[in-house]
């Protein structure tokens, strides 16, 4: 997702000159491009991502066009005070990007997971919140942002991603889209740990339990009506995130359930009032936290009963 991010955000701004690239010390090789080719284009802060980000908003007011990038943890914590009040107050046309997203950064234990951020994120007014799943929409997501005159973020992997989607299929303007029919149930997931799900489903069907999988691409400003409908058709509802269950789409997806007073059984499946446990490649780490396919498979069969 790293490689789509920067090659797609390459293309864009070898055709706008307003585009620019922010690091801080975060590059993963392919921001190359920018260094021989668009040099005067691409400014690394070190670790200083406060101060990147308040720059960002400096250069979008003399109508540049920002993209932050540096890990989601940094970016989304540390900087959370000039995100608000330099960025999204300001209605500044700065894109911020947060690698590493849910448990990325699994070697580096809690204190570089993204698993609460859009618990804050999505009380940001103004703030478009897009969470891809695979490199194809890393893409459009990037694309999309580019088009939006105002503040973006979006999450992203760096874990080799496996593509989701075909080139010519992807969704545009981060609309929702269903991965898996089903019947028995609906389950909304958002961002890297939608193969997980898959799979998972994959197991529950050879037991006769077909979900409905969709890839939910957009938290900020949120599609309530998909949910609404869903929830109408199916009685029993997921989510599913590499996130904290407080404050992210299993929340997002609740406020709309409560609201409208569905009536449907609802359940979440994350991380439960707990930081993840446990060090090892992102896949290991799931498996610790019952965040990989079989942890999913079994949390949805026993919730089912």
């Amino acid at each position: 997702m790293q490689k789509s991010y920067l090659m797609t955000l390459y293309e864009i701004a070898e055709a706008d000159s307003r585009v620019q690239l922010l690091l801080a010390d975060s590059g993963s090789g392919y921001e190359n491009l920018f260094r021989q080719h668009l040099p005067e284009r691409m400014f690394d802060f070190g670790i200083a991502e406060e101060n990147m980000v308040a720059a960002a908003a400096g250069m979008a007011s003399c109508g540049k066009i920002p993209f932050v990038y540096t890990a989601g943890a940094f970016l989304s914590y540390r900087s959370m005070e000039f995100i608000r009040d330099d960025v999204c107050l300001q209605k500044r046309n700065v894109k911020l990007i947060g690698m590493g997203t849910g448990l990325g950064w699994s070697t580096l234990g809690p204190t570089h997971h993204t698993t609460e951020e859009l618990g804050i994120l999505r009380a940001m007014p103004g703030l478009t919140v897009l969470s891809p799943s695979d490199p194809v929409r890393t893409a459009e997501c990037v694309r999309l942002a580019y088009e939006i005159d105002g503040p973006v973020y979006i999450r992203i992997g760096m874990g080799g991603e496996p593509a989701l989607y075909d080139e010519d299929d992807a969704p545009r303007k981060g609309e929702n889209r269903v991965l898996r029919e089903g019947k028995d149930a609906v389950v909304f997931a958002t961002g890297t740990i939608l193969p997980e799900l898959l799979a998972a489903a994959e197991t529950l069907a050879e037991a006769g339990t077909e979900l409905q999988v969709v890839d939910v691409c957009t938290l900020n400003p949120f599609n309530e009506a998909a949910v609404r409908e869903a929830a109408e058709r199916f009685g029993t509802v997921f989510t599913v995130e590499e996130h904290s269950v407080s404050g992210g789409l299993g929340t997002a997806v609740a406020e709309v359930l409560a609201a409208k007073r569905t009536q449907a059984a609802f359940h979440k499946i994350g991380l439960d009032n707990a930081f993840a446990k446990g060090y090892g490649t992102q896949l290991e780490v799931r498996a610790q936290n019952g965040l990989d396919a079989a942890g999913i498979a079994g949390q949805i069969r026993r919730l089912m009963v």
